[in-house]
């Protein structure tokens, strides 16, 4: 990897040196069916790419380099003159002297397929034998499919043209036609080159249209495709990917004045993918399991939608606006995930958008923003593995809480303009930071420099607290919000911020008043609450205005405590979930404590997102932060209180399907285990249930982690599920087993060997690490630190993140743990930075969860 590590400095230097007027690229794909000459013998499978680029330098004589991660190169040549590719190509870039005024590369090479999700993947369909392929580039992956020049400042139109197998068809950014077996694509607007795209194979395709009429009576008419693998065209619900993308469509041409500029907008739906989803004007690409193939709760649909419309609006923020360099990432990213739930709360079914928002989207947020490794939102990227490692919670939900916040800050209406603003100036083009302060002082009126300085420059979260003083008549004599922050992070942030109070009436928790304040500095005085009667529940941050820890004062957290599932509004229940969280988390209540409220007011909870989030949080709460000589309690009493939960659910419903998935990782005993086996054959009902195929999996793991379930009863559930889908469960389940010869050969599997695609590589590593099987695991502890400069080293990023955050030792939470963390973290200070930070990431949530059982093991004294 490091000699494919492009810098920011290298990065800016080229683009004061070159700017970009086209390229041609022409991929020649029939290699992808049939047998490849070499693979037998470990050769890697490969296809032909000849790319043109048409290009300026602003210094003639000058020297550059294009970029290219190929196995071999055939042919260079540079403004006519043939060079040799031995010479020029160094495996990663290939040198360009003596430039002229204006220039024409042509190189032709052999570029490798891939099995990792990055580059041009190609994916056997175990079921059928078709092979599908697709490109995932971000953050610079093309490089692996054509020449180029590989940053997002060096936009260019593109000109695609491929030939595939007979009886496939290939999809691009722009409209494509077939003409004698090669596929020529229309030439696109400037775009970067992370951003194209080829998807190509024999997939499922669905059409529609989009027509919008706008007020001067033009019409805009939108061609819309979605495809699927073949063997999952029964379960394809494209029509409802039609209704909530015309949905899209419909808001952001509502507010955004600038219409979708990149004619057709086809979505793919492609296996093995790394991510949730990417951009690629024109040709979206998600993850298959996007696809439903059981029976899923509505917020699984919520999820799916919500992702559909964070894509859609990259169209604008992202395609349309590109960051100069990854360091304004935010710029994209941030927008996107804000825009994402800000459209899908107002143009689709999905009102409550917003509760899952805060209490999923800023979970990320708050734990990625005490990690180690914070950073601002507008980050320091020195280079392409940062990049790699700030698609992150920070980058993401970080950012759209931000965005909340200034939303509530200049309004509405101002921030809506800005972005119409910012569209119309920059389209095509890329930007910094402030460009994009610059409009929204325009159209607000207010200095954004100090608002950005606290917010996008500084990293960290606040925690805010209520403190009240009642007077000798039992109001409020004042109330007061005060902030801190961590010593490391120190920056006291301004916050606009609601304040509700909230008392019992009848059997329900509810509010009874409420106060926007601006909170400035260590100590905010609400004075509009003032003679307010005394409150039983200070919520801060009602309404989920802005970005904090919100904390709560005693005799919220004893109400919260006594009544938490009487708290009627489901925005403001989720909220008080996200603190116990966080209470939790921060060692600061009890692990037991947190898993009590779950098994008390878990099944109040009529939001699924949430429930589902608890369930989450709850076995993490045992797994991670409770005492270990309590761990066996808390277990019989999850699995006890979500088998209660199970078969009091209303059936056939959401809740049913939940618990019933809660139960089946948390059960353990003889007794539970046995339920899930009879529930698998049969001969036991639970009244609504449907065990679908999606579920039989859910309970075979268990059943597999605990020895209940062995290699022929997974191989004959492969048999009734043979597709791929099947096959990464049963990988999964197989790895999953408690024997130290199955850890020994999963371990092999993805850290000795490179015969695992992505997906498989992840499937094994899920079913590798159980909690179940700590003492199995401990001697893996020492092989783990042994190995993982040498896996970052030798293999691709996304298999080397994957290998170094799955593989951590996160179940052998000792001191010596701690401090095998920490000898490597001395031992190699020079290891790749982007390596550090992950080990560092891993450490920090180790010593916090050490922490946390301190705390839990006090409270059982």
């Amino acid at each position: 990897m490091p000699g494919e590590n492009l810098s920011r400095d290298e990065a800016r230097e080229r683009a004061a040196l070159l700017s970009v007027d086209g390229y041609d690229v022409s991929l020649d794909l029939r290699s992808a069916v049939g047998e490849a000459p070499g693979s037998a013998d470990g050769e890697p499978r490969t296809f032909r790419s000849v790319t043109t680029i048409r290009f300026r330098c602003a210094e003639p004589g000058a020297t550059s380099f294009a970029d290219l991660i190929a196995p071999s190169v055939t042919a260079v040549s540079l403004n006519g003159k043939d060079l040799d590719p031995g010479e020029v190509f160094d495996g990663t870039r290939v040198l360009l002297e003596d430039l002229a005024a204006e220039n024409e590369l042509v190189v032709d090479a052999q570029c490798a397929y891939s099995r990792t999700g990055e580059g041009m993947h190609r994916f056997v369909d175990p079921e059928d034998g078709e092979v599908y392929l697709y490109t995932q580039y971000e953050p610079a992956d093309s490089r692996r499919v054509f020449a180029n020049f590989e940053q997002p400042d060096l936009k260019a139109p593109f000109r695609f043209e491929v030939r595939a197998p007979e009886g496939w068809t290939v999809w691009g950014n722009g409209a494509g036609e077939q003409h004698d077996g090669v596929w020529r694509f229309a030439e696109t607007k400037p775009i970067s080159t992370y951003i194209t795209c080829v998807v190509a194979g024999p997939y499922h395709y669905v059409t529609d249209t989009y027509t919008r009429t706008f007020e001067d009576g033009t019409t805009l008419e939108i061609p819309l495709g979605a495809m699927c693998r073949k063997g999952l065209a029964k379960h394809f619900d494209a029509d409802d990917v039609f209704l909530v993308t015309k949905q899209g469509l419909d808001f952001f041409h509502d507010h955004f004045d600038y219409p979708y500029p990149f004619g057709k907008y086809d979505q793919a739906f492609v296996p093995e993918y790394n991510l949730g989803a990417m951009e690629n004007p024109g040709m979206v690409t998600f993850r298959e399991e996007y696809i439903f193939r059981g029976k899923v709760t509505q917020a699984s649909y919520e999820r799916r939608a919500n992702v559909i419309l964070h894509e859609m609006a990259h169209m604008w923020f992202g395609d349309l606006v590109t960051m100069v360099w990854w360091d304004d990432l935010w710029l994209k990213e941030s927008f996107a995930d804000f825009m994402g739930s800000f459209s899908m709360v107002e143009a689709t079914r999905f009102t409550d958008g917003w509760i899952t928002f805060a209490n999923n989207r800023k979970a990320w947020a708050y734990r990625a923003d005490q990690l180690p490794s914070t950073h601002p939102i507008t980050a320091d990227i020195r280079d392409l593995e940062d990049a790699k490692l700030n698609f992150d919670g920070i980058t993401y939900a970080k950012g759209a809480s931000v965005l909340k916040q200034l939303v509530a800050y200049v309004g509405r209406e101002a921030f809506l303009e800005g972005a119409r603003r910012y569209f119309k100036r920059n389209a095509y083009g890329n930007t910094r930071l402030g460009d994009l302060l610059s409009v929204l002082e325009e159209t607000s009126g207010r200095d954004m420099t100090a608002w950005s300085r606290s917010w996008l420059q500084t990293a960290g979260v606040n925690s805010l607290t209520p403190q009240v003083l009642l007077s000798t008549d039992g109001r409020i004599a004042e109330l007061t919000v005060l902030q801190e922050a961590a010593e490391s992070h120190p920056e006291l942030r301004p916050h606009r911020v609601a304040v509700g109070l909230y008392r019992t009436e009848g059997d329900a928790l509810v509010r009874y008043a409420r106060a926007e304040v601006d909170v400035q500095g260590p100590r905010t005085v609400v004075g509009e609450l003032a003679g307010a009667e005394a409150p039983e529940l200070v919520l801060v941050n009602d309404d989920d205005l802005t970005y904090c820890k919100i904390r709560l004062d005693d005799t919220s957290l004893a109400t919260l405590t006594d009544r938490l599932g009487s708290l009627t509004d489901p925005l403001a229940r989720a909220l008080c979930w996200s603190a116990l969280w966080n209470l939790t988390r921060d060692a600061l209540l009890p692990a037991r404590d947190f898993v009590d409220l779950v098994l008390r007011f878990a099944g109040r909870e009529s939001d699924i997102g949430v429930l589902q989030m608890l369930h989450s949080w709850a076995q993490s709460a045992l797994t991670h932060y409770a005492a270990p000589e309590w761990r066996t309690t808390g277990e019989r009493l999850l699995a006890q209180g979500a088998l209660r939960e199970l078969r009091q659910a209303e059936p056939g419903g959401q809740h049913q399907l939940t618990w019933a998935r809660f139960f089946a990782t948390v059960a353990g005993d003889e007794s539970e285990l046995q339920l899930l086996r009879a529930l698998l054959d049969g001969t036991a009902q639970i009244d609504g249930l449907d065990v679908d195929q999606e579920l039989r999996w859910a309970f075979l793991g268990p059943l597999a982690a605990h020895g209940a379930a062995d290699e022929s009863v997974l191989a004959a559930e492969l048999a009734r599920d043979d597709t791929a889908s099947g096959k990464r469960h049963q990988v999964r389940c197989l790895a999953a087993r408690p024997s130290a010869a199955v850890k020994a050969q999963a371990w092999a599997q993805v850290v000795e060997s490179e015969t695992l695609s992505n997906a498989l590589v992840e499937a094994t590593i899920a079913g590798f690490v159980q909690p179940s099987q700590r003492e199995l695991l401990a001697p893996y502890t020492a092989k783990y630190f042994e190995a993982i400069e040498r896996v970052w080293a030798e293999r691709s990023i996304q298999i080397g993140m994957g290998v170094v955050r799955g593989l951590f030792p996160v179940f052998q939470d000792s001191p010596e743990t701690l401090a095998a963390t920490d000898a490597w973290l001395s031992a190699h200070e020079a290891a790749p930075p982007a390596l550090r930070r992950l080990v560092l990431e891993a450490r920090d949530d180790l010593a916090r969860a050490l922490r946390g059982q301190v705390c839990d093991a006090e409270a059982g004294r």
